[in-house]
């Protein structure tokens, strides 16, 4: 009974994180705000690091009867560093998710540009018009390369989680190490001028570490989802957080409009 309610709770927490995170991403890259936007490449990294500290706590509390950094440590080393073929067993979904947390930013960012874009005085209607198309290839490119990673990477996932005697936090971890590395990466080789210019925290505000914060609880949702429950039922719980981001655009928001 536990485990049922288990699992259908981490679904619902599912549902409203996945809600939550597109709705509040949307509106954090379309706001328009004095000085540079924040770099969506930071946020990716910024949000595994949080994941990672967030999973050495529950990693922490759930050995409560050694409550010390000595044995914290020692933990650690023996579930990751000493499992070395286990711990890599984590950098190919790592590669794919931390892939996928990009292209979110990058489908939200030139989906929105495409459907809310803002009038510029220097801009004739025809050059919006092609700067819209062009934007929302981009955006749709974007979604299509997650969706037909996502399958994969999700799969391949449930398939560790469910045959390791590990637990799911540590997983998480091993997972967030490879995200780490992965995403800094990527925000330096795609946006290492900028960092160097201005930090890679440069145009964070409320919103913003709360599109972080809500990104690393996804993953932490996530993994006890498949961990719980399964893949496809991850996918169901997706697809009723899309319908309902639709629905709240629609009827709430009043930003989106169905083309016929």
């Amino acid at each position: 009974m536990a485990a049922f309610r288990l699992k259908y709770m981490s679904l619902g927490v599912l549902v409203f994180q996945t809600t939550s995170l597109v709705l509040t991403m949307r509106y954090s890259r379309t706001l328009q705000s004095e000085g540079p936007r924040y770099l969506a490449s930071s946020a990716v990294v910024v949000a595994e690091l949080l994941k990672i500290l967030t999973c050495v706590l529950l990693v922490f509390k759930e050995h409560s009867e050694c409550y010390s950094m000595r044995a914290l440590n020692s933990i650690l080393r023996q579930e990751i560093t000493h499992k070395p073929i286990e711990t890599l067993k984590l950098a190919i979904p790592s590669g794919i998710y931390t892939l996928q947390n990009n292209l979110l930013y990058v489908a939200l960012s030139n989906l929105d540009a495409a459907t809310y874009q803002w009038p510029s005085e220097s801009a004739s209607a025809a050059e919006e018009e092609v700067l819209s198309a062009g934007s929302q290839v981009v955006g749709v490119t974007a979604v299509l390369v997650a969706c037909c990673s996502s399958g994969f990477a999700g799969v391949y996932f449930e398939k560790i989680l469910k045959e390791s005697k590990q637990s799911v936090w540590i997983r998480n971890i091993q997972l967030g190490m490879f995200g780490l590395i992965f995403g800094l990466f990527g925000m330096l080789a795609y946006d290492g001028n900028r960092v160097r210019e201005s930090g890679m925290f440069q145009g964070y505000n409320t919103l913003t570490w709360t599109v972080v914060a809500l990104q690393a609880l996804g993953g932490l949702v996530i993994a006890a989802v498949i961990k719980y429950a399964d893949n496809i039922l991850k996918g169901f719980a997706t697809s009723l957080s899309i319908i309902l981001s639709t629905l709240i655009s629609y009827f709430w928001l009043q930003d989106f409009e169905p083309t016929g």
